[in-house]
C-alpha cells in the first residue's frame, strides 16, 4: 500500500528525531517510539523497517489498543485449534507473519500483564508459543514498538514490567509535538494545501493569506500533524476561489451557531467540570434592563455584546458570524465600524 502521508520538516527538533531513528534503523535491536497522537510513529516505524537489512521483509502492524485483551494474545502468538471457543481452526499470530521482517506494536503499554510476559519471552528467546500448543516456534522479529505514555512511569505504578522496558528500549526515539516545532507549519501547511489543490485540479496553487497563516501559528495543535493536514485540506476544500490566496480556517469541524449545548460541558484547567453557557446566551445578559438610565446606550451595549459574542463562536471568521446572525456580510462589517470594534475583528473569512 502506498501511502499518502510522510515525513515532511525542518525544525532542528524533528530532523534530531529522524537523524536518531536512522541511525538506529540498520541495527537488529528493538526501538521505542515516543510521541503524542498525530506525531508520525508510524512513520517513523515504517523508516526503520525500509532503512533495515529487512527491507524486503513484512513490516507487520498492530495496534495493541484496537483489540479486547482476551484476544491480544492469540492475535500476538496465534492459537491452535480447539484452545478456546470460537477457536475452529488453527490460526498464526502476527509474530509468525512478521518472522524475517519487523512487527510494529502500538499502543504499547495497553497490553495486559500477561501479553507482557509473553511477550517478554519472545524478545529475550526468539520464540512463540501458539494458545493450545506446546510446543514453541523460532522467529526472526525486530520488534518496534511505539505509546505516547512514559513508561518509567508506568513501571515505577506497576503496569509495565521493567525487564520488558530494558529490553525494548535499545533506543528510543521521542517525537517532538507540532507546538515544539513551530517552524514545519508553515511548510507542512503548503504541504499538505498542495495535494489537495492538486486533488481537485486547482490550476494554480494560491498559497495562504498572512491573517491565515498567523492563525496556523498561533493554534496549538493538540491533534499535532494528523490535525493539522485536517485542517488545511478542509480549509482548500471549501475555498471557492484558486485565485485568490486561502484566507478561512476552521480548526474544529463541528463548530456551527446550530450546534447542540443542552448538557455541553467544558473542561477547565483545574480539572473541574462546569456547564457551559453558550456566549450568544451571556451576551442577551450583558446589559440588565432593570438598571436601564439610557436607552440608546443599553441597546448599543446590547449589540457590542452580540457582535463579540458572535465573532468569538466563529473564531473571528467574520463571514460565518454574520452567517451566524443572519446578517449579510456587509451589514456586519457595517455594525463593527459603528460599535468601533474594527480593530479588535481582523478579517480572516
Amino acid at each position: 500500500m502506498e501511502r499518502t502521508t510522510q515525513l515532511v520538516g525542518q525544525s532542528s527538533s524533528f530532523l534530531d528525531a529522524i537523524e536518531r531513528a536512522s541511525r538506529a534503523a540498520p541495527l537488529d535491536r528493538p526501538v521505542l517510539v515516543i510521541g503524542e497522537r498525530g506525531t508520525g510513529k508510524e512513520l517513523v516505524a515504517e523508516r526503520l523497517h525500509h532503512l533495515s537489512s529487512r527491507w524486503d521483509g513484512p513490516l507487520v502492524v498492530m495496534n495493541c489498543a484496537a483489540l479486547p485483551e482476551t484476544l491480544i494474545e492469540a492475535e500476538l502468538f496465534g492459537h491452535e485449534a480447539g484452545s478456546f471457543t470460537g477457536a475452529t481452526k488453527a490460526r498464526m499470530g502476527r509474530f509468525e507473519e512478521a518472522d524475517g521482517g519487523t512487527l510494529f506494536l502500538d499502543e504499547l503499554a495497553t497490553l495486559s500483564k500477561a501479553a507482557q510476559d509473553r511477550l517478554l519471552r519472545a524478545v529475550e528467546y526468539g520464540e512463540v508459543t501458539r494458545i493450545g500448543a506446546s510446543k514453541p516456534l523460532k522467529v526472526d522479529v525486530r520488534i518496534v514498538a511505539a505509546t505516547n505514555e512514559h513508561l518509567p512511569k508506568l513501571v515505577e505504578e506497576n503496569r509495565f514490567r521493567a525487564d520488558l522496558l530494558d529490553r525494548l528500549c535499545f533506543e528510543v526515539v521521542t517525537l517532538p509535538a507540532l507546538r515544539h516545532r513551530i517552524s514545519d507549519i508553515p511548510v507542512l501547511a503548503d504541504h499538505f494545501a498542495r495535494r489537495m489543490a492538486l486533488e481537485l485540479e486547482w490550476p494554480r496553487w494560491p498559497g495562504f493569506s498572512n491573517a491565515a497563516s498567523n492563525r496556523m501559528l498561533s493554534y496549538d495543535w493538540p491533534g499535532n500533524v494528523r490535525e493539522l493536514r485536517n485542517v488545511v485540506e478542509r480549509a482548500v476544500y471549501r475555498w471557492e476561489d484558486p485565485d485568490r490566496p486561502i484566507d478561512a480556517i476552521q480548526f474544529d469541524p463541528f463548530e456551527s451557531p446550530w450546534r447542540p449545548v443542552i448538557n455541553e460541558v467544558r473542561q477547565v484547567q483545574d480539572g473541574t467540570a462546569v456547564a457551559a453557557a453558550t456566549q450568544i446566551a451571556a451576551a442577551v445578559a450583558a446589559h440588565d434592563p432593570g438598571a436601564c438610565a439610557d436607552f440608546r446606550l443599553a441597546v448599543a451595549e446590547y449589540e457590542k455584546a452580540i457582535l463579540a459574542a458572535a465573532l468569538e463562536k466563529c473564531r473571528w471568521n467574520q463571514r460565518s458570524a454574520a452567517a451566524a446572525l443572519q446578517l449579510s456580510y456587509d451589514q456586519l462589517r457595517h455594525a463593527l465600524k459603528r460599535h468601533e470594534m474594527m480593530a479588535q475583528a481582523p478579517q480572516l473569512g
